[in-house]
């Protein structure tokens, strides 16, 4: 399983490319990358970027692959999947919890589902922290063709295959935390027993 990063965002909230701004001496990215290594069931890491910062992701180590199509989250999931089944976050998770990415893998494996997916009870979807089966590239395709690239929508049009998070143990939803702004390194912080 591919462990893909999105990393062709922006940051415009952030005031900067955030992906590179440094805590502690380490670019943010890292944190979200050491986290989804530490997940038993990714074999592989890769980078989603734009053409623009490519180059300086490429400096990590890790592989990079380039969106083209520059049209949100729906391009960067579309561009992993030309490389396999890809367990898919942004570059700004860097409190990804390690179990929880392994379960939602497992559930992926056993249902047989186009996409795995965690939701909320209010029907909100974190698609940023979910499974895709390499066969779902072709039905993102034809919704990037119709300039439709809205990946919630895409999701809930598909067969897809759900992860309750309310069920699941609560120190599990950390994992979703994104970082949009400079405040939000400070909550990051002031979390118990992070390393930022």
């Amino acid at each position: 399983m591919i462990g893909a990063v999105l990393a062709g965002g922006r940051g415009r909230r952030f005031g900067g490319d955030k992906l590179l701004f440094k805590i502690s001496g380490k670019p943010l990215i890292l944190y979200t990358i050491e986290r989804l290594e530490k997940a038993k069931e990714i074999d592989e890491i890769v980078l989603v970027a734009s053409r623009e910062n490519a180059e300086k992701l490429e400096r990590l180590g890790y592989r990079v692959v380039v969106d083209e199509l520059l049209v949100g989250p729906m391009g960067g999931i579309y561009t992993a999947l030309s490389l396999g089944d890809a367990f898919v976050v942004a570059g700004d998770m860097p409190l990804l919890v390690p179990q929880f990415i392994d379960f939602i893998i497992g559930r992926f494996s056993m249902e047989k589902k186009p996409v795995c997916v965690p939701r909320w009870s209010n029907g909100y979807l974190e698609p940023l922290h979910a499974t895709y089966s390499k066969e779902f590239r072709t039905f993102l395709e034809e919704k990037i063709k119709s300039k439709q690239y809205a990946i919630n929508r895409a999701i809930r049009e598909s067969e897809a295959c759900y992860i309750e998070i309310e069920s699941l143990p609560e120190e599990w939803r950390e994992s979703f935390f994104n970082v949009n702004t400079r405040e939000d390194l400070e909550r990051i912080r002031s979390i118990r027993g992070t390393v930022l």
